[in-house]
């Protein structure tokens, strides 16, 4: 059974309290990121004059879901959500979305860097008195590493593809030690992979936090986005009301180890994996490349629960590119008010990126394909907002000119209320095995797992719970750790 590394190095640990103790570090538990009420009030008070997006070690208690939504000044308050309602969505069921803007960085993957790397610094496998942080990315996870790093006072190094949008690269120009440059996009997973081995074998004194095979990604959603979710349905839920399951594009598979949680509260819930419709890795072992920026693709990431996992579908990219412009531009927001969407959710459409309008999608096909009413209710989640994508904007209005109303009513016909059942399958067992079997032409073949991890992971019952059963440890561990740096 796998489980994360807690294995104590007592020399590194020692040098790692004596560098939080000098650059002011105090770590948030899992617990205190569930619920920031078990957040000192000292540290409280010190937020209330730090920026939610400043460089400053305390914003590491903003790694959580419920921020006051504001850029300064703020403290915590209920989860962040919206939901979107049937004049938006074009189906009855009940779609509610977590909002991944209000994170340190403007995405949630901030919450993922972290829960790689702090219990190797707590147990003293990473030192960051001598070590660089590396984090292979698509796009968000490198920007939440090279944040936690500075918090934690430790040099980094961002991998990411070059076709990733501009705004990226300016974020991380400020944030991040080094920057490489990969080929290709969001799609080209193994080139970031290539990278690592490089650098592996350059003889630099580094570890490499591959979110897509540490199960520190794993336990933070399933901890802390699981208990979002949970949170959100106890406060919606009517009491005809039914939770039917979540829907996330698989990415790295953090974000939809939060069905893992939400399953073991609501068994028959379901869980939705989904990819771009130009890259069909899960849907029909296919590859290509695609413009959904975030989600990489053509493997199945290590730490996906595939054996968990109901349903595949896939996401048109030319959906998603065309919603951002209706949902953003004038012409766009005001068909959408004539369709009859509240003007209070047209003003926070731009908290949806590209990713978010994908779950989205991804949300309203499983309702139409389950046949959802309006007491049924689906999750997913934004995990980043328009912020990151305005250079797509520009360069689609470049491209393509004005945007009228003609074009948003087209893109809200086909788009949104025009979505199919297609491109969509429910898994067997078989199917499921499938996809798991995947696993093995990228982590064994290429990575140096071993044919018996795979094998342990598909047939071991408690593989899984093993690793969600370590928030409490690693509690008591960052705990010690505190106590030692003496700051609180």
């Amino acid at each position: 059974m796998t489980t994360i590394d807690l294995t104590l190095h007592p020399d590194r640990r020692a040098r790692a309290v004596k560098r939080a103790r000098e650059r002011n570090i105090v770590i948030p538990t899992y617990a205190q990121m569930k619920d920031p009420a078990r957040i000192p009030a000292r540290v409280k008070e010190e937020l209330k004059g730090i920026g939610l997006w400043d460089v400053h070690p305390r914003n590491l208690f903003r790694i959580n879901w419920h921020n006051q939504p504001v850029a300064s000044g703020g403290t915590f308050g209920g989860v962040n959500y919206l939901e979107l309602p049937p004049s938006l969505t074009g189906v009855p069921a009940r779609i509610l979305v977590l909002v991944g803007k209000w994170f340190p960085t403007g995405a949630h993957k901030v919450g993922a860097a972290f829960s790689c790397l702090v219990p190797r610094l707590v147990t003293g496998q990473f030192d960051p008195t001598t070590q660089k942080a590396v984090w292979p990315s698509t796009g968000n996870y490198c920007r939440g590493g090279a944040y936690d790093s500075a918090l934690l006072a430790c040099e980094s190094i961002a991998i990411l593809p070059e076709g990733m949008s501009k705004e990226r690269f300016e974020w991380l120009a400020k944030i991040a030690g080094e920057t490489i440059k990969t080929p290709g996009s969001e799609s080209n997973v193994k080139e970031i992979f290539d990278k690592c081995w490089e650098l592996r074998q350059s003889g630099q004194d580094l570890m490499i936090f591959n979110q897509f095979d540490e199960f520190g990604n794993y336990l933070w959603h399933y901890e802390v986005t699981g208990h979002a979710m949970a949170e959100v349905l106890e406060q919606v839920m009517g009491p005809n009301d039914r939770y039917r399951g979540m829907a996330s594009a698989t990415g790295s598979a953090g974000t939809i180890a939060s069905g893992d949680y939400l399953k073991q509260l609501f068994p028959d819930s379901k869980i939705v994996a989904s990819e771009a419709l130009q890259c069909p890795t899960l849907l029909e072992n296919g590859f290509g490349a695609h413009r959904i920026e975030g989600i990489g693709d053509k493997h199945v990431p290590w730490i996906h629960n595939t054996k968990n996992t109901d349903m595949i579908v896939a996401i048109d990219d030319q959906a998603v590119v065309n919603i951002s412009r209706l949902f953003n531009e004038e012409n766009g927001r005001a068909v959408l008010a004539q369709k009859g969407v509240p003007e209070s959710l047209i003003s926070n459409l731009d908290l949806l990126g590209f990713s978010g309008i994908s779950n989205v999608l991804s949300a309203i096909k499983a309702a139409k394909y389950w046949e959802m009413g309006p007491n049924d209710i689906l999750l997913t989640v934004l995990t980043d907002s328009m912020e990151l994508y305005r250079s797509r904007l520009y360069e689609m209005h470049q491209e393509f000119g004005e945007y009228t109303e003609k074009d948003a009513a087209a893109d809200f016909a086909r788009y949104l209320h025009g979505q199919s059942t297609g491109d969509l399958l429910e898994l067997r067992y078989t199917d499921r095995r499938r996809v798991h079997n995947l696993k093995y032409f990228t982590w064994v073949e290429q990575q140096g797992k071993t044919y018996d991890e795979i094998q342990e992971m598909w047939h071991q019952p408690d593989y899984w719970t093993g690793v969600q059963k370590q928030a409490d440890e690693i509690d008591e561990l960052i705990v010690e750790f505190n106590r030692e740096v003496g700051l609180l």
